[in-house]
């Protein structure tokens, strides 16, 4: 099955690794929140719905997560293993911290948790990344787009998405602020810096299929 065929490869690391990542991003997705310095742009989008539904922050991000994997079919996209895990974990993960964690209180504080956010999810993307088990919906919508149409790049698309996402998600209320500057500057740095840290080693068969990470640009995740 495709979605439990590329496990062959070290399955223990690589799923402790993808589970480890998934809880530590939903984490740092409740930090930035907290922060009340603003988020990055599919998170303000999610915050913006959450204000308009009352659903939680954490629902909402599973159901935009469910209905962008829809959007894979006419792609032709093939989801793994990660790709439905980050559906449910990490909307799970960060309703269950919001719910832990008080709001930020002083400008310090705030500032402390926005960082410790944005260096948390630039270490969680690097470890969900190096499972090498799916892409996130998000980033697999992106790159079946790139896919079916060559002449558009990776970042035209994912700019337009973002662009969109993030005006979206002002509309409807959610927090544009310093955070989403910050998080824009940091994350592909902060995931340049953590992805060789946390790369699963590719099998020593000629005929192997390299990890997702090798020999790609590291780019801001959406998750």
């Amino acid at each position: 099955m495709a979605l439990i065929g590329n496990l062959r490869h070290r399955p223990v690391r690589r799923l402790i690794q993808l589970y480890v990542g998934l809880v530590l991003y939903g984490v740092s997705m409740a930090l930035m929140i907290r922060s009340g310095l603003g988020l990055n742009p599919w998170d303000v989008f999610h915050q913006g719905l959450s204000e308009l539904t009352t659903l939680s922050f954490g629902t909402v991000t599973i159901i935009v997560g469910a209905l962008v994997l829809l959007l894979w079919i006419p792609l032709r996209q093939r989801p793994g293993l990660g790709t439905i895990s980050n559906v449910v974990v990490i909307g799970l993960v960060v309703d269950a911290t919001l719910a832990l964690l008080p709001d930020g209180g002083p400008m310090a504080v705030r500032i402390a948790l926005l960082i410790t956010g944005i260096v948390g999810n630039g270490a969680a993307t690097a470890l969900y990344l190096g499972a090498n088990l799916g892409p996130g919906p998000r980033d697999g919508l992106m790159t079946g787009m790139v896919a079916r149409r060559p002449g558009l790049s990776v970042r035209l698309v994912r700019t337009a998405i973002e662009v969109t996402v993030l005006a979206l998600g002002w509309l409807l209320g959610g927090t544009v602020g310093v955070g989403t500057v910050a998080y824009a500057l940091a994350i592909g740095p902060l995931a340049q810096l953590f992805i060789p840290l946390f790369a699963v080693p590719a099998p020593s068969r000629p005929d192997a299929v390299r990890p997702a990470t090798e020999g790609v640009e590291p780019v801001a995740p959406t998750g």
